[in-house]
C-alpha cells in the first residue's frame, strides 16, 4: 500500500491534511517532525512527503526544523505555509518578515506553469495566513505563482520534485485545494488509490482472526460510533471470543440505552452484558451542582462498574478499545498500551491485567470510521450519531442532577431531535437541548405555572473547533416550543441559543 508521510510542525490543520490525502484513497500517516528520524523517513515505504504548516518563523532559536538532507532522499515533499518556508530555509534561500507582504484570509493568486498547477485555471482563490514570506528563492528553484502582494507564493525544484506552497489547498476557502492534492499525489509521486475501507475491513478481520484466535477480549460499549464500530468489526472476527460491557449510566438519552442492547444483541449477536447502574450513578451525584465534578465523577463511577464487571469474567486476556487516529495524535504517543482516559475505561487497577490492548481503529479517522460501520450493515442513526459527551445528559443539566429532571430532558430533547429530523431544512452537524437550572412563570389554561426553562442549542460546523449557531426557522422553532411546553410537563419556557464557538463551546457544561 502506497503512503504518504505528513511530517508535522506544529500547524493547526495537520489532521485535516491528512484526510485531503485520504479522500483522495492514499494512505497518510502523520508524525510529528522530531519523532522521526531521516534514516527512518529513507527507510520507510514513504512514497511523498508532506510538510505541515506552523506558528513559528523559522529563523526563531526554537523553531521546529529537520535535517536538510530530507531535501536529497529523492521522495516528493509538499511544503505549506511554513512547511514552504522551511523547504527555502533548508535549501539555502531567504525567508523575511515584512508588513507589505503579510496576508490573512481569501487572497487571489496566479499561477505559472507546473504540474502541481495542472488543471487550474490561471487565477483562483486560495487561503492565506502568514506574516513571513520566501524573499529569495533557492537554487535550483523557480516560482510557480504569485500574488498581488506576495511575489513567492509557490515555487518549485522540479528535477528534485519539491514544491512549496504559501496558502493552505487543505481548507475549504482554497477553491482548487484537491486537485493540488491530486496533482502532487498522482502526478508528481504517482501513486495509487488503494488506501479503500473494504480493503480495509477484509484485513482487519484476517489480522485479528490469526492474532486473537483463542483469547477472550472486553469491551467497554458505549454506542457511540467509535465503539459501535470497534465491536462489530471483531465480532465479525472472533464472535463470541469478544465480551461487550456496556454500562448503563441512566444518563442517556431517550430509550437509547434500549436501542442499544437490541441492536447488538439482536442483529449483531453480540456477546453483550448490559449493566443497569441508574441509581447508583444518581446517588454518588446527589447534592453535585459543579460540572467537572460531575465529570469526574461519573468518570470514576464508570470505571468503577467496570472494573466489577471484568473481575467477574474469567480469563480474559486482551482489552478492546474504539481509539481512532485524532485520539493517538492528539495524545503524541504511538503506544497501544496507553488506554485511553475520556470516558471509556481509564485508570482501571492493577488486579486487571490484560496482555494486548486491541485498536482496531487507530489508524482512522471519523469520517472512515463511519465508512466501515455503513460497509458493516449498522444502521445510520448509529453511525451517524451526533456527538454525546461520556458524562451524557449530566453535562446538559444544569445544577443537581435528579431523576425528575433527566425524563424531563429526555422527552423535551427527544421532540426537539425528532423535528429537526422530520423537517426539511439544511441539517445543523449537532442539536439537542439544555435543563437549565432557572424556572420562569408561565400559564396554562387559566392557572399560574413555575416550571423549568429549557434551551435549545443547534451549530453547524465542518470541523468542531470553531461553529456557528444555526439559523433554524422562525415557524419550526415555534411549532418545537409549543410542543414541549404543551407536552412535556415541568418546562414553562423554552429559549434559542445563539451563540456560536468561540466565544462559547457547543457544550453548555
Amino acid at each position: 500500500m502506497d503512503k504518504i508521510l505528513v511530517l508535522d510542525f506544529g500547524g493547526q490543520y495537520d489532521q485535516l491534511i491528512a484526510r485531503r490525502v485520504r479522500e483522495q484513497h492514499v494512505y497518510a500517516e502523520i508524525v510529528p517532525y522530531n519523532r522521526i528520524s531521516i534514516s527512518d523517513i529513507k527507510n520507510s515505504e514513504y512514497k511523498g512527503i508532506i510538510f505541515t504548516g506552523g506558528p513559528n518563523s523559522v529563523y526563531e532559536k526554537d523553531s521546529p526544523k529537520i535535517d536538510s538532507e530530507i531535501l536529497n532522499i529523492d521522495i516528493p515533499i509538499l511544503g505549506i505555509c511554513y512547511g514552504a518556508q522551511l523547504m527555502t530555509y533548508l535549501a539555502n534561500g531567504k525567508v523575511s518578515s515584512n508588513d507589505e507582504y503579510r496576508e490573512y484570509g481569501k487572497i487571489v493568486f496566479h499561477k505559472k506553469d507546473s504540474i502541481l498547477f495542472e488543471g487550474l485555471p490561471e487565477c483562483s482563490i486560495c487561503w492565506m495566513s502568514h506574516s513571513d514570506y520566501i524573499s529569495e528563492i533557492p537554487d535550483g528553484f523557480s516560482n510557480i505563482a504569485c500574488s498581488d502582494h506576495c511575489p513567492n507564493v509557490a515555487i518549485e525544484n522540479k528535477e528534485k520534485k519539491l514544491y512549496g506552497v504559501q496558502f493552505h489547498p487543505e481548507v475549504l476557502h482554497t477553491e482548487y485545494g484537491k486537485q493540488i492534492f491530486a496533482n502532487f499525489l498522482f502526478r508528481i509521486c504517482e501513486l495509487n488509490r488503494d488506501w479503500q475501507m473494504e480493503d480495509f475491513i477484509d484485513r482487519s478481520v484476517k489480522e485479528y482472526q490469526k492474532k486473537l484466535t483463542g483469547k477472550k477480549v472486553l469491551l467497554a460499549l458505549s454506542g457511540g460510533v467509535d465503539s459501535a464500530v470497534a465491536a462489530v468489526l471483531l465480532n465479525k472476527a472472533i464472535s463470541k471470543d469478544l465480551i461487550c460491557v456496556f454500562v448503563d449510566h441512566g444518563l442517556l438519552r431517550k430509550n437509547e440505552a434500549d436501542e442499544i442492547e437490541k441492536l447488538f444483541k439482536g442483529k449483531f449477536d453480540l456477546n453483550l452484558i448490559r449493566v443497569n447502574a441508574k441509581e447508583r450513578f444518581l446517588e454518588k451525584l446527589k447534592g453535585v451542582r459543579e460540572p467537572e465534578q460531575k465529570r469526574k465523577i461519573i468518570g470514576n463511577e464508570f470505571i468503577r462498574v467496570f472494573e466489577e464487571e471484568a473481575l467477574k469474567i474469567k480469563d480474559i486476556d486482551c482489552l478492546a478499545q474504539g481509539t481512532i487516529y485524532p485520539d493517538v495524535i492528539e495524545s503524541g504517543k504511538g503506544d497501544s498500551a496507553v488506554i485511553k482516559s475520556h470516558h471509556n475505561v481509564g485508570g482501571l487497577p492493577e488486579e486487571i491485567s490484560f496482555s494486548q490492548i486491541i485498536e482496531p481503529l487507530r489508524d482512522l479517522f471519523k469520517d472512515e470510521v463511519r465508512e466501515v460501520g455503513i460497509r458493516l450493515g449498522l444502521p445510520e442513526d448509529i453511525v451517524y450519531r451526533q456527538p454525546f459527551p461520556g458524562p451524557g445528559l449530566a453535562v446538559r443539566i444544569i445544577g443537581e442532577i435528579t431523576d425528575e429532571k433527566i425524563k424531563i430532558l429526555q422527552d423535551a430533547d427527544e421532540i426537539f431531535r425528532k423535528e429537526i429530523t422530520a423537517s426539511d431544512i439544511d441539517k445543523p452537524q449537532q442539536y439537542f437541548a439544555v435543563l437549565t437550572d432557572m424556572r420562569a412563570v408561565g400559564v396554562m389554561g387559566d392557572e399560574r405555572t413555575y416550571g423549568y426553562v429549557l434551551a435549545l442549542r443547534a451549530v453547524s460546523t465542518d470541523d468542531f473547533m470553531t461553529a456557528e449557531w444555526s439559523r433554524i426557522p422562525y415557524d419550526l422553532l415555534e411549532k418545537i416550543s409549543n410542543r414541549v411546553t404543551n407536552e412535556v410537563k415541568g418546562i414553562s419556557r423554552v429559549v434559542y441559543d445563539i451563540t456560536s464557538k468561540p466565544p462559547g463551546t457547543i457544550e453548555w457544561e
